[in-house]
């Protein structure tokens, strides 16, 4: 979904890269979903978004292979929730990466507005977006864990492409 005009035929792969994760509502229904919070009302929700961004953000992450559409029945009722592909498991560096960078330089309005990326393995948190620095594992959607304390007291495992993690 292009941020500001179509960078998808760009020779900068960084440009190309851009033009699907460089806006932040995408990146930030990203997270949602590597929460295990895939449902439209959910993510609405906790994001404090207007239907229409959230819609077309979500349109955009499918069209672009990172998410995929899965039906469930609520209540006699069938609907959609958003679950990652492998091709959206692999920008986990990214939103790693990103929020290392703003717990190094960026101060938190309160002691709830922190985000850690925790390896599982070992249990510690890394300062690396995908190598473990306490051990040196590579870091993947099934052996991180992101530790918001706004949502809970205790780490919380990411959602994968397979399914397996948070609230899956």
């Amino acid at each position: 979904m292009p941020l500001r005009s179509n960078w998808s035929q760009r020779s900068c792969s960084m440009a190309r890269g851009l033009d699907i994760l460089g806006d932040p509502w995408s990146i930030l229904v990203l997270r949602e979903v590597f929460f295990g919070n895939g449902r439209f009302d959910a993510m609405k929700s906790r994001l404090e978004v207007a239907d229409s961004v959230l819609t077309k953000r979500l349109a955009g992450l499918v069209e672009s292979g990172l998410l995929a559409r899965k039906a469930y029945d609520d209540g006699g009722r069938t609907r959609q929730e958003y679950v990652l592909t492998p091709k959206g498991e692999d920008a986990l560096p990214v939103l790693n990466a990103v929020t290392i960078w703003a717990e190094k330089h960026l101060p938190a309005p309160s002691d709830q507005a922190h985000l850690y990326v925790i390896h599982t393995g070992c249990g510690e948190p890394t300062t690396s977006a995908d190598t473990c620095t306490r051990c040196g594992e590579k870091l993947t959607a099934a052996n991180t864990s992101w530790h918001s304390r706004s949502r809970s007291d205790q780490p919380i495992r990411l959602s994968t492409a397979s399914g397996t993690g948070a609230a899956s």
